[in-house]
């Protein structure tokens, strides 16, 4: 049965609540749906007590439900334990634990991490700071003018034998194109390097397993998928994770402590710090059901067809560059352009006058920008609620806005 876009987009309040909005911004942060919305109003309100610790039911309860969360996740992403699930804030702290954790203690001056140039900044910074710090090395990996990979440029990095670490995006925040993740693992597996993979805009919009991948870290964020903000997860293997030293120190995260030392507790606890954001997580429960409940084939048949209209209307109009993929069919999620003679900033305000909701300027990937010659562009991105009518409606509004800004 096909997907009923008319029913989902009734249960997502922001959207009800103004007539005239037409939110094009998800990969920014998507709406949430009104059972989200209850799930961690209820708990809030009836349900909240701090986790672990407690001994009475109302702790207990929590604690439950808190793990539940867990458990979710690790449903949702095809992992093998619970435990090797970490409740983060968002991606980008995932990936800072990551570095300052796993990078800290494994590389050393010459090692080197592998990144791409469709990266985003949460997936540059941590490593550039320990690059300065340690002395170790950056490969990057250049696309060609549609945003593929250069495969050739990895293969001869891990020919070299010192990259340590694959880290590249499941799928990219302005090109909207999907690296050949699952090849890049078994090479850089074959070469003895572990790879990471930046989850945070392929988790809405497709299937994952990370034991079909094999990867050996992945990451996300909550209010991607249609959950909360203030919540992410870093995945790792177990292996890994026994053998990573705590990145935060505080309450939760000790079995011990003594004048003269401590002793941290086991994953995934050894790596949440502090009293962790409870209905956050239960917010992301919510929101991973719903999202599963909708089924993977549908959501995907339905977004591709959104993207091929996207791509027909800006393509019909004059003086509009798609950057990227110029087939809708080789990306998902968003679509990037530029106008010529009007800056992204122009364009996006006068459409938000309008209550067409995008997103403007370099989207934390400057790098990417770069290679590209651009210093930004305006980006189109979809979430389940969007309709074919909006993206029309959008071209005449795009054209519009140019009438007025070529004056």
């Amino acid at each position: 049965m096909a997907l009923d876009s008319a029913a989902i987009r009734r249960q997502f309040p922001c959207l009800q609540a103004r007539e005239r909005l037409t939110y094009l911004d998800s990969a920014a942060s998507a709406q949430k749906p009104e059972s989200v919305l209850q799930t961690m109003d209820a708990f809030a309100r009836r349900e909240y007590a701090s986790v672990h610790r407690g001994l009475y039911p109302l702790s207990e309860g929590a604690t439950d439900a808190y793990e539940q969360a867990r458990e979710t996740v690790r449903a949702f992403i095809g992992a093998e334990h619970r435990d090797e699930i970490i409740f983060t804030k968002s991606t980008t702290e995932s990936l800072n634990l990551l570095a300052k954790s796993w990078g800290h203690a494994t590389l050393k001056k010459g090692d080197a991490v592998a990144l791409t140039l469709l990266e985003h900044h949460s997936n540059i910074v941590p490593w550039l700071q320990l690059k300065e710090e340690k002395g170790i090395e950056m490969v990057w990996i250049d696309i060609d003018d549609e945003g593929r990979l250069k495969q050739d440029e990895l293969t001869r990095a891990l020919k070299k034998g010192n990259v340590k670490l694959v880290s590249v995006t499941g799928l990219s925040n302005v090109l909207g194109v999907r690296p050949p993740v699952k090849d890049m693992i078994a090479a850089a597996h074959q070469s003895g390097a572990l790879v990471a993979v930046d989850a945070a805009q392929l988790v809405g919009h497709h299937p994952i397993s990370v034991r079909e991948l094999d990867c050996d870290f992945l990451a996300f964020s909550g209010h991607k998928p249609y959950g909360p903000t203030g919540i992410g997860v870093l995945y790792a293997k177990r292996s890994l994770l026994r053998a990573m030293p705590p990145f935060l120190g505080g309450g939760m995260m000790i079995r011990e402590v003594h004048r003269d030392g401590f002793t941290p507790a086991d994953a995934p606890q050894k790596f949440e710090a502090g009293t962790p954001p409870i209905t956050e997580a239960i917010g992301l429960k919510a929101a991973l059901e719903w999202l599963g409940s909708i089924g993977w084939k549908d959501i995907e048949t339905y977004e591709a067809k959104l993207m091929e209209t996207a791509y027909e209307t800006l393509k019909s109009i004059p003086g509009l560059h798609i950057l990227g993929h110029k087939d809708p069919a080789g990306v998902s999620g968003c679509v990037s352009f530029v106008l010529e003679g009007i800056h992204p900033h122009d364009l996006t305000d006068l459409l938000g006058q309008e209550e067409f909701c995008l997103r403007a300027g370099h989207h934390c990937t400057q790098t990417l920008h770069e290679r590209l010659g651009i210093t930004a562009s305006t980006r189109l991105s979809i979430g389940l609620y969007n309709t074919e009518e909006e993206i029309r409606a959008l071209g005449l509004a795009v054209t519009r806005a140019i009438k007025v800004l070529a004056t």
